[in-house]
């Protein structure tokens, strides 16, 4: 055992453990450790973590105890900015909350075409099986993730859940692994932001939409609209921009419109990603051959609330006025009467009132202040949210003149 050699053999056996490991017979123990390196280099300190491990009842406990504990050590390496994991991680009390509305169940197919390191499809095979750990089988998991480091983590998470790797793909969800992924019953993510390095385009001949943008997140709606089968659900985090943005932008929205029942969209507090400059919402959509949007309803978690980060981090009891609002149905079907909507934080907007806006989705009634601008220090911050106002006041000008030349027209 290594804790009952001396420091110095301790480690270089270590290492030898890892090379041994990467070549093990099973695949995904052979995956989760190829061309693993540890980056201690320091003997001693080797020693004292080995001491700590050791101490700790490793098999007293079930698969699901020592699967928070990774999934912890995720979150903490997802907090420190300087890691650059946290693009990678997604919070665990929005996951928590979106799992509970979207009610995924026995049988389904439940899909994240950016898996990241599977925080939405642990939580899923979690909820599923309504038990301390996950039980194989009882859904079919299926998820793709295009950073090779990342998908080891993915491998690690699952093994760790007791869960099925088979569903798992490590490439590109915009090419032919996205391809590959099937047609699902719920599909759950939070795609990439911003636009693809060198011009990479998406390679899908499927992805008609944006088939010729670099904007990876309007990519991944297409695919995940596509993905759904008959009556499938949908919840994708996307930056606000998806929401008021010119061009391939505005004909995602216009699509999902027309095509999908766009039921609900919660708008985040900024400060819960990795980059506190970005502002996110959650646009829940179902796919009912036939049927559109009629309306959609907007909750408000962002005006008037305090800053969220590091000193307030975000809580499953920030969402339990949106998880009681957003109804006992994950279509958003039943839901309580509106009262005082000008007034309050959730809010129904027809799809005539929508059409009056462009297709805008970016819907704004509440004046209070949002607090999480009021905490940027990082000058990346501050430039990302400085671009996002313009972004805004951009798009607002281009609905105007829309509105001027109609009226001209009318004339």
């Amino acid at each position: 055992m290594l804790v009952d050699c001396s420091p110095d053999l301790s480690l270089k056996n270590y290492n030898a453990m890892l090379k041994a490991l990467d070549g093990h017979e099973n695949a995904t123990i052979s995956s989760i450790y190829l061309n693993a390196r540890t980056s201690i280099r320091s003997s001693d300190n080797f020693q004292r973590i080995l001491n700590v491990i050791n101490s700790m009842s490793w098999y007293a406990s079930d698969f699901e105890v020592v699967g928070e504990i990774y999934e912890g050590l995720l979150e903490k390496i997802a907090t420190d900015r300087k890691s650059g994991a946290g693009q990678y991680f997604t919070p665990r009390p929005l996951i928590d909350c979106i799992i509970t509305v979207m009610r995924p169940k026995e049988g389904e197919i439940i899909q994240d075409p950016a898996a990241g390191t599977g925080g939405f499809l642990v939580a899923a095979s979690r909820a599923i099986n309504g038990q301390s750990s996950p039980i194989k089988n009882r859904a079919k998991i299926v998820g793709c993730e295009i950073v090779p480091e990342t998908f080891r983590l993915l491998l690690m998470n699952f093994l760790l859940h007791d869960m099925d790797v088979s569903g798992l793909i490590s490439g590109d969800a915009m090419a032919e692994a996205g391809a590959a992924l099937p047609r699902s019953d719920v599909i759950l993510s939070n795609p990439p932001f911003g636009v693809s390095k060198r011009g990479r385009k998406p390679e899908r001949a499927n992805l008609t939409l944006t088939g010729a943008s670099r904007n990876k997140q309007l990519a991944f709606i297409e695919h995940i609209g596509r993905g759904l089968s008959p009556n499938g659900r949908a919840a994708v985090i996307v930056p606000d921009n998806v929401l008021f943005a010119g061009g391939v932008a505005r004909q995602v929205r216009t699509w999902l419109l027309d095509n999908f029942v766009l039921h609900t969209i919660l708008r985040l507090p900024s400060g819960i990603f990795y980059a506190q400059g970005i502002r996110t919402s959650v646009l829940f959509f179902n796919y009912i051959p036939g049927s559109s949007t009629s309306a959609t309803w907007f909750y408000d978690l962002r005006a008037g609330l305090p800053a969220f980060g590091r000193s307030r981090p975000l809580r499953y009891e920030d969402f339990s006025d949106f998880i009681s609002k957003f109804g006992e149905l994950p279509d958003g079907s039943i839901r309580p009467p509106e009262a005082e909507p000008e007034l309050s934080r959730f809010r129904r907007f027809s799809r005539d009132d929508l059409a009056c806006r462009d297709d805008t989705l970016d819907v704004v009634w509440l004046t209070e202040p949002d607090a999480s601008e009021d905490i940027l220090e990082d000058v990346n911050d501050l430039l990302e949210a400085v671009r996002e106002h313009l972004q805004r006041a951009s798009a607002a000008v281009e609905v105007l003149a829309a509105r001027t030349d109609n009226d001209i027209s009318v004339q």
